[in-house]
């Protein structure tokens, strides 16, 4: 019998994230028939108690999305368990041995990741890292190269590297995985994929809440290291990256490891002229007053809540090509989205309806909705003399057979992500060389922030960051996209 643990059961990744995903899974007839579904957390009650908060939360879930069914979740219900534990004591952790049993084990460690080195080492001397046994790690690991390979050594001396899935909740998006189908999966866009076709790519993470009552923990990472260090990197990745002779998750990744291993330093000599550090003051968002940053923590700080960056790639297929990112709180929208702004036309000989010729763009968006989006120019209707252009902006997202079709259930990208440990594919896990590289970089940015005494820009809660955001794009011609573009 297969077993999957989650320590930090009744935590709030768990209940709102977790636990609905594998609902939906059990609803999907996607899990093992013996898988077994324990929750482990400090909390003393009983099993019945944390049966009945699980309930909760799922029906909720499902309900929003029709698809409760008493039948599944009774079929659920006789899945779960809980066992109040300390993850950190081998000796708490041997009772939950012996509820699991013999059968493979995957442990998800829904805890802060300042715990993960001794839950693991408890784990270990408890039975649960045997060869076939599996770990899966919430990110961030660490807050710089030297606490990550402190924690992910205490990680490879309980479990080996491919028993270890470090998790990216946006690999499991469906949007981002299509990225990769449209890329390599069609003659139309690969061959166009390169510095002779693309002039430029944009990568934007947005929010609109502030950091609120996590400023303890946001306080310590950062935008920097909050976002861009893991979603936005990996995003990065996937578009870069050359194509992989096959869909092995080691063909996928060895891929991957190789762009980040090809991003030029940021020194401090250039840390301003190629990035921008922002934390918000107050201002209005929804329609509401709301804190600054400082306001929020209490006292002043050097935290940025926004970072833009301009990444280079240095090999043959991306030379020349400036890749952007930005990330940050209290920002007029939440929108993640990844732009690809493709050169315009060496010469045009039509007529456009706003007087200037518009390039194809392309438009990966994953928040508020999934999309994928084209940009063409198109004959605008009528019998004028001239013919005219204008632009249209064609899905290219999962389309309806016809008009009556039920879209697809939006999915939580856990529930990929969960069904992929169980099943022991890492393709869309993060290696330990992956994330090794993305903390290097990253260090490097911070290291020149600190060198060059480079300081948040303040901006307004409620705006995009601040004016230097602008600049860093006015520098070399370009903007940042805009919602309707």
């Amino acid at each position: 019998m297969a077993a999957l643990v989650l320590f930090g059961g009744g935590g709030d990744l768990a209940m709102r994230m977790l636990l609905p995903s594998l609902y939906f899974l059990d609803h999907d007839g996607l899990l093992p028939d013996d898988l077994k579904i324990i929750g482990a957390a400090r909390s003393e009650e009983s099993a019945a108690e944390y049966i009945a908060k699980v309930r909760e939360t799922c029906e909720a879930k499902a309900k929003a999305d029709n698809v409760w069914d008493e039948a599944v979740w009774k079929r659920m219900e006789a899945r779960l368990d809980y066992l109040a534990v300390d993850a950190t004591s081998a000796e708490s952790l041997k009772p939950l041995k012996d509820k699991v049993g013999q059968g493979s084990v995957t442990s998800f460690l829904a805890v802060s990741p300042s715990l993960y080195a001794k839950i693991v080492t408890a784990m270990r001397a408890a039975g649960l890292a045997e060869v076939d046994d599996r770990v899966v790690l919430e990110k961030p690991v660490g807050r710089d190269l030297k606490t990550f390979l402190e924690i992910d050594d205490a990680v490879a001396d309980a479990f080996s590297e491919n028993q270890v899935f470090r998790i990216d909740h946006y690999l499991g998006k469906e949007t981002v995985q299509n990225l990769i189908a449209l890329r390599f999966g069609n003659t139309v866009f690969e061959p166009l994929w390169n510095a002779q076709n693309i002039d430029h790519v944009q990568i934007t993470v947005g929010e609109t809440v502030g950091v609120g009552d996590r400023w303890p923990y946001y306080d310590e990472y950062g935008a920097l290291r909050d976002m861009l260090q893991n979603h936005m990197l990996q995003l990065l990745c996937l578009v870069a990256m050359e194509p992989p002779s096959d869909l092995d998750p080691e063909s996928v990744r060895n891929e991957k490891v190789k762009v980040l291993r090809s991003l030029r330093p940021i020194t401090h000599d250039e840390a301003e002229r190629v990035t921008v550090r922002g934390q918000y003051v107050g201002g209005l968002v929804d329609g509401k007053l709301v804190k600054g940053y400082d306001e929020e923590r209490g006292q002043d700080s050097d935290t940025e809540t926004f970072v833009a960056i301009r990444a280079d790639i240095d090999n043959w297929r991306w030379a020349g090509v400036p890749f952007f990112m930005r990330t940050g709180k209290r920002l007029p929208e939440k929108r993640t989205e990844i732009v690809i702004q493709f050169k315009p036309l060496p010469h045009s000989i039509f007529d456009y309806e706003d007087g200037e010729p518009q390039a194809n763009k392309m438009i990966i968006e994953l928040q508020p909705e999934e999309d994928i989006s084209l940009t063409v120019m198109n004959k605008k209707a009528g019998l004028d003399s001239r013919m005219q252009l204008q632009p249209i902006k064609m899905s290219l997202s999962w389309g309806f057979r016809d008009k009556h079709d039920t879209p697809p259930r939006r999915r939580i990208a856990y529930e990929r992500l969960l069904l992929d440990a169980l099943k022991g594919d890492s393709t869309l896990f993060v290696r330990r060389d992956e994330a090794e590289q993305a903390w290097k970089w990253v260090d490097e940015v911070s290291e020149a922030w600190v060198d060059g005494d480079v300081k948040p820009q303040e901006y307004v809660a409620g705006t995009w960051g601040p004016d230097g955001s602008d600049m860093l794009m006015a520098r070399t011609g370009r903007d940042w996209n805009t919602t309707d573009a």
